[in-house]
């Protein structure tokens, strides 16, 4: 596998960007993979760039490695999903470095309380744990966490 670059997302990506997302969420133990869920996930990408999203993808000489979807004026990390068959290669951390770019001060994220090798992941990048809640868009428990540049020394 060469190496993915990441740059924004096409529109006629969308219904692919859905599938690693599905196919991620589903690698997490906490979903089935279904065209139901496909379904949803391909509406909710429209409707989160309609909403204010900036999506990015990973792409490995034109397959999609990864998606990352950025809500910049809110400074928040929305979604970070590598699909399975490239997880475990730093591709989380690359697209992680990517969004302190884009927002290079402060980046706010939430994770679901069960998927606990993500939080703990972003835990280890130095986002810190702030408070839960129930999100309203899926109903799962969610961790929210923030990350802070550091003052110079």
């Amino acid at each position: 596998m060469s190496h993915p670059i990441i740059r924004p997302a096409r529109a006629d990506e969308y219904d692919e960007i859905a599938r690693v997302w599905m196919e991620s969420w589903v690698s997490t133990g906490l979903a089935e993979a279904s065209n139901f869920l496909l379904a949803n996930l391909r509406a909710r990408v429209r409707r989160e760039i309609e909403d204010g999203w900036t999506l990015y993808v990973a792409d490995d000489n034109g397959t999609i490695a990864a998606m990352l979807a950025l809500h910049l004026p809110k400074l928040y990390l929305d979604q970070l999903f590598v699909a399975p068959a490239y997880q475990g290669q730093s591709l989380g951390r690359e697209l992680l470095a990517f969004t302190r770019v884009q927002m290079p001060d402060e980046i706010e994220l939430r994770c679901v309380r069960e998927n606990e090798k993500a939080w703990r992941w972003y835990e280890r990048e130095g986002f810190v744990f702030e408070n839960e809640e129930i999100s309203p868009v899926t109903g799962f428990t969610m961790k929210c966490y923030r990350w802070r540049r550091q003052p110079a020394e």
